[in-house]
């Protein structure tokens, strides 16, 4: 075991609270309780997707898939995300977010600043079969969190069907999940449709019933 070195152990823990802003920074989905979901949360549930689906992906690195989940979206806990619709409009994101970063690991021992930089840079660049990974289930992380959602009457599912597809067509594992998740995105579309339209039902026998007491 090593002796503790308390100026690396404060320099870690300086990190780990200036990390503890991603639990503030808030994403375009929601949960199942109808709260708004913290960049936190989803790479909680990514880093557990990643582990529980390990075994379907043979010759993977898991620790090293799990690390990359884990950093991805650390770059956020500065200046926010940005919702994939609007992203176009933004083609600066991923150098802020790396200079978010390295603001954010400032006060770590260099070896372990390095190491962390170096996994975002791998899983931005998807670089490694471990990180082409990470990007697949991030997307799909993503498409199941906005079906399981409590969302708003005009959340926008039809995005979903095309979002990242890229990411996760080729890999067997990754295009059957795609399969599932975008039929239960097809259902969510029409539930949302037709729960607006009984509204609108609503709305249009509310102001009729009005305009004859009227």
């Amino acid at each position: 075991m090593l002796a503790p070195d308390p100026a690396r152990l404060a320099g870690r823990l300086a990190f780990l609270r200036e990390a503890e802003r991603l639990k503030s920074v808030l994403r375009s989905g929601y949960t199942s309780i109808g709260r708004a979901e913290s960049t936190a949360e989803h790479s909680w549930r990514l880093t557990l997707m990643a582990l529980v689906f390990a075994d379907q992906l043979p010759g993977l690195d898991v620790a090293r898939m799990l690390k990359l989940c884990v950093v991805h979206d650390l770059g956020e806990a500065i200046h926010g995300d940005i919702p994939a619709p609007h992203q176009h409009a933004h083609p600066g994101k991923s150098a802020q977010e790396r200079a978010d970063l390295h603001t954010l690991t400032r006060d770590l021992d260099p070896p372990l600043r390095a190491e962390i930089i170096a996994l975002w840079d791998e899983y931005e660049a998807a670089a490694t079969p471990e990180a082409k990974a990470v990007k697949a289930f991030d997307k799909l992380e993503t498409i199941l969190q906005h079906n399981q959602g409590d969302n708003p009457p005009d959340f926008d599912y039809a995005f979903n069907l095309d979002y990242g597809r890229q990411h996760t067509a080729g890999e067997p594992l990754f295009a059957e999940l795609r399969a599932m998740l975008d039929a239960d995105t097809v259902a969510r579309a029409a539930a949302a449709e037709l729960a607006r339209e009984e509204l609108g039902g609503r709305n249009a026998e509310g102001l009729a019933e009005h305009g004859r007491k009227g």
